[in-house]
């Protein structure tokens, strides 16, 4: 394995011997062809998902059940057990009293990341914001564009409580919280793909929050994260494409919004906010410096503003402070306006 992933093998080498025997099924179960081969039950993910976590399979395992599942696309009820196997592996939230969930998997933006913009603006209305997620790679990086906007990270739960009572936001770096699972991102340099955990690590919810939003890469997964969710109890969340798998509203584009409310799927179109742009998100300079001059004023520009207040928006009506989209829409709108004013 290649040297990120040395802990990781560390744990699978020290495992007890003959204990990777008891993951052998979950192989077979999954890889015995197109007639034979069935997705896992709920019980038999978790139990699955916490061998490897343990470290209790072989590396040639790991391989081959995670590429497995990325080939054919994990069910609903897979990544409900997944999930459920995480959260053995990371503290209890200790009262965080987080209303929002905000989820950051994406590993690298090629577009700035607006949506950290948003979630401030919700932090600076009352609604507690925990963020989480991975380091990423590149400039426009979560994490980079949380320090340029004066955001820190958290160290624990208790910082991160902490935050939420003094700013309303706080940001949880997975490694800190949940170091198996961050060694699982980080076979991604080794297999050149992303697996299962890119997608069930956005259902963590590691404060309990009751309300949780959710960006995907690919419209085919919104369903797939609903019924999850479903299976998990979350009362409210809302799943829709984001920009690069991000919670980030295209406010260019219409904007298929499933949300889950007490076991209920219902959806919902947003239509687009800005018409015959030419803002050019593809080319667009990705310096995290811009998005602090635009929560400033010292930029201007109607597009990122739009999927600010967008992104805001679809939370806002998620966490009832809004009845309507139009009511949600205007609510971020003027909540943007007045930023500069506190």
């Amino acid at each position: 394995m290649g040297k990120r992933d040395t802990s990781l093998t560390d744990d699978l080498s020290n495992a007890a011997p003959n204990s990777n025997d008891n993951f052998t099924p979950y192989i077979r179960t999954v890889a015995r062809g197109a007639h034979l081969s069935r997705s896992l039950t709920e019980s038999e993910a978790e139990d699955a998902m916490g061998h490897i976590l343990s470290g209790a399979v072989t590396p040639e395992q790991l391989g081959a059940f995670l590429m497995v599942l990325r080939y054919r696309k994990e069910s609903p009820d897979e990544l409900a057990g997944f999930v459920r196997a995480a959260r053995r592996h990371f503290p209890k939230p200790k009262n965080t009293n987080a209303e929002l969930d905000w989820p950051s998997y994406a590993d690298r933006h090629r577009q700035l990341p607006y949506f950290v913009l948003a979630a401030k603006l919700l932090a600076a209305n009352g609604i507690r914001v925990l963020m989480h997620g991975l380091a990423g790679a590149g400039p426009a990086a979560t994490r980079h564009a949380l320090s340029a906007v004066g955001l820190p990270l958290a160290v624990s739960f208790d910082t991160a409580r902490q935050q939420l009572d003094d700013t309303n936001f706080a940001y949880l770096p997975l490694e800190t919280f949940c170091p198996p699972l961050q060694a699982l991102f980080d076979l991604r340099a080794l297999f050149g793909l992303r697996s299962a955990v890119n997608t069930f690590a956005r259902m963590l919810n590691p404060g309990a929050a009751a309300c949780q939003v959710q960006g995907v890469f690919h419209p085919t997964y919104i369903d797939t994260h609903i019924e999850s969710e479903r299976r998990l109890e979350l009362p409210k969340t809302v799943v829709f494409k984001g920009g690069g798998g991000e919670v980030q509203r295209n406010p260019e584009k219409s904007c298929r919004v499933a949300m889950l409310t007490n076991g209920t799927v219902s959806e919902e179109d947003w239509s687009p906010l800005i018409s015959n742009s030419r803002y050019p998100w593809r080319d667009e300079a990705l310096d995290p410096v811009r998005l602090s001059a635009l929560w400033r004023g010292e930029w201007q520009a109607p597009e990122p503003e739009a999927a600010v207040t967008g992104t805001a928006a679809i939370a806002l009506k998620l966490l009832g402070r809004s009845a309507t989209m139009a009511g949600a829409e205007a609510l971020a709108s003027d909540m943007w306006q007045a930023r500069l004013k506190v």
